[in-house]
């Protein structure tokens, strides 16, 4: 299978996106494509002709789709609610309230019958020849007549129609920097007088105004803290069947026994947690640990760059915006300029390789989420663009080869506690690079991103976010029907 690399123009806004867990690729994607094509049906005027829909999970889709909430999202993207607002406290009312009518308001509009044990089929044995991930959705019309249509859900929340090349499917520009190798990005650093970051805000320039590059950047950093906020004021057992317990609140009371209950407060309360090994280690720990709990409880997230390692990328980010000595003199602008460095190595790898564990393993979720905060942290602690690289290199290359094993399909186990080691391992390559020399590097992160993209061919397909190796053979659960 060819990676889905091609030539395109991605924004940090299509590498982090704001949504809903547990999964990028089986809860948002599924749901991300549901919506299209109910928009490709108010395009091409037959939405009014609806009287049914039938929903087909093949592959991973199917395998892991009950431990995902890939029904769920089917449901709620029919329905025509927006991953990026819903409020996550209504979808479990929702559901229960379609499966107790067998009716569903289709985008809201129109009232059809639809019965989720038989009108979303899970084909387990069946993968799509086009895509691990892949969906159809066959919509019978009034005539007599179905329409159907295949989608690819190919990792991070991005969706590709059967037939149709990724670059289609959203707004595309010409960059004035446009790039597909790391090593051009810095050739244009050098020649620029760029950091990596000034390059990628001048091409963020070709989509919309800085201000409003901004106010989204802005979004993104405090979308990710709220999260943490949350998780780590929330105690509980996770859904799903495993018994997983919470333990970022837990942490919390170690690190911050008083710690405030209001987000503001609690922010301004971090640094409070001092700056000694130990202490920023458990507080990483816990960052992490926040953002895939309330990813496992079907919370708000942003993919960066998928739901599964959801976690790395935020953990990073608030140990720089609150820990890291000395403490940037503007936390919000080196937390814009992070998510640009990290925004630009998650793309890389994106076009390069993939960044889909049903496609690459867990190298491809917890390692590009690694990398990315690797090369965002050391920018801001002042590395060169070629440090910034290296530290990304050096975070991908100790994640070479790691398979996505989850337990009972679910986002949990070994899921949650990847993030945390994920986060560590990016802290530790950013340190490393600012002490060394890339021209006497070795291996560059083109080099590594080629070899991610081999391994992933070469891995057998049950480590592929299957549930049919590693772990998830281990550890017997009985997974509930969502």
């Amino acid at each position: 299978m060819e990676p889905f690399n091609f030539v395109e123009s991605i924004s940090v806004f299509d590498i982090f996106k704001i949504g809903v867990g547990p999964s990028s690729s089986h809860t948002m994607g599924p749901w991300r494509a549901m919506q299209r094509n109910i928009a490709r049906a108010h395009r091409d005027s037959w939405f009014d002709q609806i009287v049914g829909v039938r929903v087909i999970l093949f592959g991973s889709l199917a395998k892991t789709g009950h431990g995902h909430g890939t029904d769920i999202a089917v449901m709620m993207g029919l329905r025509g609610e927006s991953v990026e607002t819903v409020d996550t406290t209504q979808i479990g009312p929702l559901v229960a309230e379609i499966k107790k009518t067998g009716r569903l308001l289709l985008d809201g509009q129109k009232e059809i019958q639809f019965q989720p044990l038989s009108d979303i089929e899970f084909r387990f044995k069946e993968t799509h020849p086009g895509h691990p991930n892949a969906v159809t959705v066959q919509s019978l019309l009034a005539d007599g007549s179905v329409d159907e249509a295949t989608y690819f859900s190919v990792g991070g929340g991005f969706v590709v129609k059967e037939g149709q090349q990724e670059a289609i499917e959203r707004q595309q520009v010409t960059l004035p920097y446009y790039t597909e190798k790391a090593d051009q990005t810095l050739a244009f650093c050098d020649d620029k007088g760029f950091t990596i970051a000034d390059m990628v805000m001048q091409n963020e320039l070709a989509w919309r105004p800085v201000d409003e590059i901004r106010g989204r950047l802005r979004q993104i950093s405090r979308t990710m803290f709220e999260c943490m906020w949350r998780g780590c004021h929330t105690e509980g057992i996770l859904p799903g069947g495993l018994n997983v317990s919470r333990r970022a609140a837990r942490l919390q009371k170690d690190l911050l026994p008083n710690a405030p209950k209001d987000f503001e407060g609690w922010l301004g309360a971090l640094p409070e947690i001092g700056t000694g090994l130990s202490a920023n280690l458990k507080a990483v720990s816990m960052f992490a640990l926040a953002v895939n709990e309330e990813n496992a409880a079907f919370g708000r997230v942003v993919t960066a760059p998928t739901n599964g390692a959801a976690g790395v990328i935020p953990a990073v980010l608030l140990y720089m915006f609150a820990l890291l000595t000395p403490r940037p003199v503007d936390p919000w602008r080196a937390a814009d300029e992070f998510l640009l460095v990290a925004g630009e190595v998650g793309s890389l790898f994106k076009k390069g390789a993939t960044i889909s564990a049903a496609v690459g393993g867990c190298q491809a979720e917890i390692g590009v989420s690694s990398a990315m905060a690797a090369a965002g942290l050391a920018h801001v602690m002042g590395a060169t663009p070629a440090q910034s690289f290296m530290a990304a290199e050096i975070a991908m290359e100790h994640h070479l080869g790691m398979t996505c094993d989850p337990i009972g399909g679910l986002v949990q186990v070994p899921c949650i506690e990847r993030n945390t080691m994920g986060a560590t391992k990016a802290i530790t390559a950013a340190e490393i690079a600012l002490s060394s020399d890339p021209s006497q590097a070795r291996v560059s992160l083109d080099d590594v991103i080629q070899t991610m993209w081999e391994t992933a061919q070469d891995m057998n397909v049950k480590y592929k976010e299957t549930s049919e190796g590693g772990l998830a053979l281990q550890i017997p659960v009985a997974v509930p029907e969502c």
